[in-house]
């Protein structure tokens, strides 16, 4: 059975261990590199992402991480997590923070502002109602939340968030200033997928519903698949596929 792993340094990683387990999957806290070669699949949950960078760095984690995304081997970053992973982050405070990077995007830190602008909204995610079902909708609990202002191409967007005229902030991506004459944008993406990373602005650990934790799982399993399947050699991948279709065959008598 696939294990997944925790980032347990600051933040919401209790709140993810219990999505995990009412969905009958045990977690397990992840505080040293070490650790990262006993799972399948990491959570980096929601937090402050600078405090959290600090401490990576205290327990020399962040060479790892980097290898652990690196491997293909799947990641969750929600809300500091999706900061996290992201390969750019602007708004950060002075000095900056280390970065894990393998989602080709640009996160701003703080789009949404301070802690009392923190806010609850319906999101559309229609691609995780057609793969976990429920409704097309998901509340999305945005806390001090980030937001991602450019995807590179590979990036699938998987939730976006409508941001009315007047609370807009339209930055420049290369300083984090805001821009005075800027084209204003109707949208800002909270939630991405790119190969083996999963990014979410928001913190799904912090509701009931755990379509967001049943999608990462499945993200694992393939995963996993992929990789049994490559160490066949061919001979044991043509009898399988053979087995396969043969026991799909109707029986003549």
């Amino acid at each position: 059975m696939a294990v997944v792993g925790v980032l347990a340094l600051q933040g919401s990683f209790n709140e993810h261990m219990a999505a995990l387990r009412r969905l009958g999957v045990k977690g397990v806290e992840i505080r040293k590199p070490e650790q990262l070669h006993t799972i399948s699949s990491l959570i980096i949950p929601g937090g402050e992402s600078t405090t959290m960078a600090k401490l990576a760095e205290y327990h020399n984690l962040f060479p790892a991480l980097r290898e652990f995304v690196k491997m293909g081997k799947p990641v969750w970053g929600t809300c500091a997590g999706l900061i996290f992973l992201a390969n750019k982050a602007i708004g950060q405070k002075t000095g900056g923070q280390d970065l894990v990077g393998g989602l080709d995007c640009t996160v701003h830190r703080n789009f949404f502002g301070s802690q009392i602008q923190s806010f609850e909204a319906e999101l559309s995610v229609p691609q995780l109602a057609s793969q976990e079902g429920g409704p097309e909708t998901f509340r999305g609990v945005f806390i001090r939340a980030p937001a991602i202002l450019e995807a590179g191409p590979e990036v699938q967007v998987l939730a976006d968030y409508p941001v009315s005229s007047d609370k807009l902030l339209s930055f420049d991506t290369s300083t984090g200033d805001k821009k005075e004459n800027a084209e204003e944008e109707s949208k800002v993406i909270v939630a991405v997928r790119q190969g083996n990373i999963l990014g979410t602005a928001f913190h799904p650990e912090l509701t009931a519903d755990t379509r967001w934790h049943s999608y990462f799982l499945k993200m694992s399993n393939e995963t996993g698949e992929e990789a049994s399947l490559s160490n066949l050699v061919p001979a044991q991948v043509t009898t399988s596929l053979y087995q396969l279709t043969r026991s799909d065959l109707p029986i003549f008598q």
